[in-house]
């Protein structure tokens, strides 16, 4: 089966009770045994849960990887990547990095005795280089967050070799534009919450994975951690993915459009666009001043965190998203207060592109 086939179609077994085309959640919090030792193939819902399995087979197949796990949000998945690790480990990251897995290896893992460095991993000789004798893994974005950069996943995990583990974020792409188990990464993992949910409706996380060691680990964590969505989140997400190939074709149709119109604008200083995704970022001319001004005459976008939806947001991650780095770190990579993120949704480009004309004109 082709993408757009298998976002209807994996996971989804038809109701063998009733017939329904579209199974039903499965809500129970426990399963009833036939006698002592016999079960169906389920016991508890923090363990395991039909409506779960079949999500995480589901982003299994499209990131066309063996094994899939579900994750009570982006950052638990994140959290359960690291806990793979021995104390006293060493873990490189994209240096622009999004500020809440920041947060995390900066504030919380220290005090598990593992040791962070943020390098700029569009350069293979400074990963080469920050490398040390404990370093475990690598974490990369590709597209980055804010600033859109782009990793070579096959030439980083050449580079590095099979003895240090190599983690995509594939939250920007998703496996519509990108498949980086395929290219060598040794685990993938997603906020579902964005596109892949697709209607800011749900949080979640997921993780994929071919290795059956880790597989077995991940899931050991996953379920003594108790870090799962609810059912219900993932009928949600099974729900957004099925409409996931059309939702990018439509982001990335009118985030290229955006990114165009910026570029001709000469209230825009630079503009940030890989060419897919959703997601455009921009400096727009002057300061903090009238980056505010601009989010605030922002009639169809709304100001807020989180990106992926089928509405237009617009952020400024200086202040939001990235607001945990400090205000040096943010000057040197380019996170300054001039920069707004905007995650594109699928309304009319027309009306789109009009918003963001009357929000500069305010602006200037």
């Amino acid at each position: 089966m082709r993408f757009k086939t298998k976002a209807v179609h994996l996971g989804q077994e038809k109701d063998p009770a009733y017939g329904a085309t579209i199974p039903p959640i499965y809500l129970s919090s426990t399963y009833t045994h036939e006698n002592l030792g016999k079960h169906k193939g389920y016991e508890y819902c923090r363990s395991g849960n039909p409506t779960r399995a079949s999500l995480e087979g589901l982003i299994a197949g499209l990131e066309q990887a063996d094994y899939g796990l579900a994750f009570a949000s982006g950052m638990a998945a994140a959290q359960s990547i690291f806990s793979l690790l021995d104390d006293k480990s060493h873990v490189i990251l994209s240096q622009d990095v999004y500020g809440g897995t920041y947060r995390l290896v900066s504030q919380l893992l220290p005090s598990q005795g593992i040791e962070c460095s943020l390098v700029d991993t569009t350069d293979i000789t400074a990963i080469m280089g920050a490398i040390k004798n404990n370093t475990k893994l690598i974490l990369i974005e590709t597209p980055t967050n804010p600033l859109l950069k782009i990793m070579d996943i096959k030439a980083i995990k050449k580079a590095v070799g099979s003895k240090i583990l190599l983690v995509v974020d594939n939250t920007f792409a998703t496996p519509y534009y990108q498949t980086p188990l395929k290219d060598g990464a040794d685990i993938v993992f997603h906020s579902s919450t964005k596109y892949l949910s697709g209607h800011s409706d749900v949080v979640g996380g997921l993780v994929v994975v071919n290795d059956k060691e880790i597989y077995e680990k991940l899931k050991f964590i996953q379920n003594t951690t108790g870090a799962v969505p609810s059912p219900f989140d993932c009928y949600l997400t099974i729900r957004g993915i099925k409409t996931l190939p059309l939702r990018m074709e439509a982001h990335s149709s009118n985030a290229q459009m955006i990114a165009d119109y910026l570029k001709q604008n000469p209230k825009s200083e630079i503009v940030y666009y890989p060419g897919y995704s959703g997601i455009v970022s921009f400096r727009i001319k002057g300061g903090l001043a009238q980056s505010k001004k601009f989010l605030e005459s922002l009639k169809l976008f709304s100001l807020a965190e989180s990106l992926g939806g089928v509405e237009s947001l617009a952020s400024l991650p200086a202040k939001m998203t990235h607001a945990t780095f400090s205000q040096e770190q943010r000057n040197t990579l380019g996170i300054t207060e001039n920069l707004i993120r905007l995650s594109v949704g699928i309304e009319d480009i027309k009306d789109l592109i009009s918003d963001i004309k009357q929000a500069l004109s305010r602006a200037s």
